[in-house]
């Protein structure tokens, strides 16, 4: 291995898996959401955080081609991560598994994308790991700061709201999301591939806020899997509830309606962080 310059904003063109005999990775990383467009790979010089990773890897391990990154769950643009996860498939070294350094690469990673982009770990992933399919669950977190003035030392993690919030209610507003809903009203609509509609059924584990400090009311809410901007549209909506502008009772209503129209805005992407991922013990 060694080490090259600092990636540049170009993101590369995402190729196929290696032809040849291959080895799955996994990465453990950690990103502020601000300095990318998302996590997912773009367009030509939109800078992404699988396009800065994939190109780190392709220059550091001498790749004839880009590699493909799969994720855990693709964040939008603005959004933090503390523990995506994340798979490539490499390919084999003439030396097998034991000739490939893999506390090497994280360093020279590190020296690459840091501290924007951290890789907390990395390793040999299980037989039949997948980063995203292996998940079973994923838990965000989105912090909103009540205090009468910003703190600039949360400026782009948390949305600054001045002004008190009844968390008392927006826990009760936020009990009627656990279980599996239909959450349309709190979704962009997406389609797969073919243009089918993507579903909107989702199970929720655990929802709930608490207030870590004066001044700061944080969400988390855990879940199989989240639709397009689903946190954002549930925060934006609970806020609406503590804020005394919906009642606690109405959010049953708003998850019965399935109308995106019936529930509130989208919350800014800042206080925003994909927290957590869930895997088996085994993996």
């Amino acid at each position: 291995m060694s080490l090259f310059d600092e990636p540049t904003t170009a993101e590369p063109t995402p190729t196929t898996a290696p032809s040849g005999p291959s080895l799955r990775v996994r990465l453990r990383v950690a990103y502020d959401g601000r300095r990318f467009h998302g996590f997912a790979v773009q367009s030509v010089g939109v800078r992404t955080v699988a396009g800065v990773l994939a190109g780190a890897l392709e220059r550091v391990l001498r790749l004839p081609d880009t590699p493909v990154l799969t994720c855990a769950g693709r964040t939008d643009a603005g959004v933090h991560a503390w523990d995506q996860w994340a798979h490539v498939d490499l390919p084999l070294p003439d030396g097998g598994v034991e000739s490939l350094d893999l506390p090497g690469l994280q360093r020279r990673l590190l020296k690459l994308c840091a501290p924007e982009l951290v890789v907390r770990g990395i390793d040999v992933a299980p037989q039949g790991w997948d980063a995203r399919r292996s998940a079973l669950a994923r838990t965000y977190r989105y912090t909103v700061l009540t205090a009468a003035a910003p703190s600039p030392f949360l400026a782009g993690f948390a949305w600054w709201l001045p002004g008190p919030l009844d968390l008392r209610t927006m826990q009760l507003a936020s009990d009627p999301l656990i279980g599996e809903h239909d959450f349309s009203s709190f979704c962009r609509r997406q389609t797969r591939a073919g243009g089918e509609p993507a579903t909107p059924v989702r199970r929720v584990l655990s929802a709930g806020w608490d207030e870590p400090e004066p001044g700061i009311a944080r969400f988390e809410i855990t879940a199989n899997a989240f639709c397009h901007q689903m946190v954002r549209s549930l925060v934006g909506t609970l806020v609406e509830v503590g804020s005394g502008r919906r009642k606690a009772g109405e959010m049953l209503g708003i998850l019965r309606a399935r109308s995106r129209a019936s529930a509130g805005p989208v919350a800014p992407p800042d206080g925003l962080v994909l927290w957590a991922v869930h895997y088996p013990p085994e993996a």
